[in-house]
């Protein structure tokens, strides 16, 4: 459940553990504590305490091919802090923040209309599934059954193929709003043998935003037979809003991360990062070293294994700081590991975004919260099977604030 809705302490126990359970239910002041209001799907609402308001809105966003409604849906919080987003492929459009001065500002990378990203794009703000990340020559073995998977990157298998979640139409439940967050709940049902993939598969994602500006997503999963699954948000984030993201201070809470090979698929190597170009775990801007990351293109494109200990729940997974406009971006997160990737393969052109702003190579910045990339094919890896009769839990929390 969302970590940002606090249960007031003047409620007993009893309530207490019914309001977490349930926390989008009923509309009324109980005890004191405001339970969210539920907004229509065809409508918008909003939520005000001591002068303070929380908004949701939507409005059509356009239409696909087959005349299917796509919707925009944007969170507003008491602070101003904006999340929009589109339930075509779940896509985050934009999240504005504050800078040190107040100042609200755009700080990832999309589009304003759903025809250009129709037209194609790097998996802007998407969620990226079944499998994030990448599958050596799109094949795994599972329960002693080979499965071929859609080939979309050279040989491999990425991001679940040619068709994944990040190009689906994703079913949207009610809005829900209180004083302490907004949030809603989207779903997709992936039948049995999408892009090769075994079971029938139902999928939820959460949006939250916070009244203390944190993006929250949650996800869960069931299936009907063995199958494999790595969920991710594909955001890319300037802190700046504008030019490239090299000047961003970075921490990561990572002292090993996995070496690839030239198609950047794992060896099954947990190396060292200390000594290395691969070493944040002092905070160090995205541009030092000069990019050397190993790869054919400078810049990164790696998965880094998260110190996590016996910590089961949210731990912090990166932070970011852009120093100029003071904007600072915490990664927190249920999953072992994190993609640092900083946009290498952009066009020589770059690519217009949201606001008529044009990002290039290295205009950004993606921390994927993921398992491993072809983690079904080492064994050594944590593990991402699901099966039947169990319920794949993931959440995440990219945390907002200026100094």
């Amino acid at each position: 459940m969302p970590a940002a809705i606090p249960v007031p302490l003047r409620l007993s126990r009893r309530a207490a553990i019914g309001v977490l359970a349930f926390p989008w239910v009923g509309c009324a002041m109980r005890g004191g504590f405001r339970v969210p209001r539920e907004i229509a799907t065809d409508g918008s609402g909003s939520v005000s305490v001591n002068g303070k308001t929380m908004t949701a809105d939507q409005i059509s966003f356009g239409s696909l091919p087959d005349g299917s409604d796509v919707r925009l849906f944007t969170f507003r919080n008491s602070r101003g802090t904006t999340l929009r987003f589109t339930n075509y492929g779940l896509i985050v459009t934009d999240i504005h923040a504050p800078d040190r001065a107040g100042r609200h500002g755009n700080i990832v990378l999309g589009f304003d209309n759903l025809p250009r990203y129709l037209q194609g794009h790097p998996f802007f703000g998407a969620i990226a599934g079944r499998y994030a990340n990448r599958i050596a020559n799109g094949r795994f073995t599972l329960d002693g059954h080979a499965y071929e998977l859609a080939t979309n990157n050279g040989k491999n298998h990425l991001h679940g193929g040619l068709r994944g979640f990040d190009k689906q139409l994703w079913k949207a439940g009610q809005a829900h709003v209180s004083a302490e967050a907004i949030w809603m709940e989207l779903s997709h049902h992936s039948p049995d043998g999408t892009e090769g993939y075994p079971g029938n598969l139902d999928v939820t994602v959460r949006y939250t935003l916070s009244a203390d500006d944190v993006f929250r997503i949650d996800y869960t999963a069931v299936t009907d037979k063995a199958t494999v699954l790595n969920l991710t948000n594909h955001s890319y984030y300037n802190l700046a809003g504008r030019d490239d993201a090299l000047g961003h201070e970075l921490l990561l809470n990572c002292d090993r991360y996995t070496p690839v090979d030239d198609g950047l698929i794992p060896t099954g190597e947990l190396a060292p990062v200390k000594g290395t170009a691969m070493d944040f775990t002092n905070t160090t801007p995205i541009g030092a070293r000069k990019m050397q990351g190993g790869l054919a293109v400078p810049g990164y494109d790696h998965n880094f294994v998260i110190n996590r200990g016996t910590e089961t729940g949210l731990v912090l997974a990166a932070r970011a700081h852009e120093p100029v406009s003071g904007r600072i971006l915490e990664c927190h997160t249920t999953e072992p590991a994190v993609q640092l990737y900083t946009y290498n393969f952009a066009p020589a052109e770059g690519i217009v975004c949201n606001g008529g702003v044009k990002f290039g190579r290295h205009g950004a910045f993606c921390l994927e919260t993921q398992h491993f990339p072809d983690s079904p094919n080492h064994p050594t890896f944590p593990s991402v099977v699901l099966r039947p009769g169990q319920t794949f839990r993931s959440s995440t929390e990219y945390r907002m604030r200026a100094a």
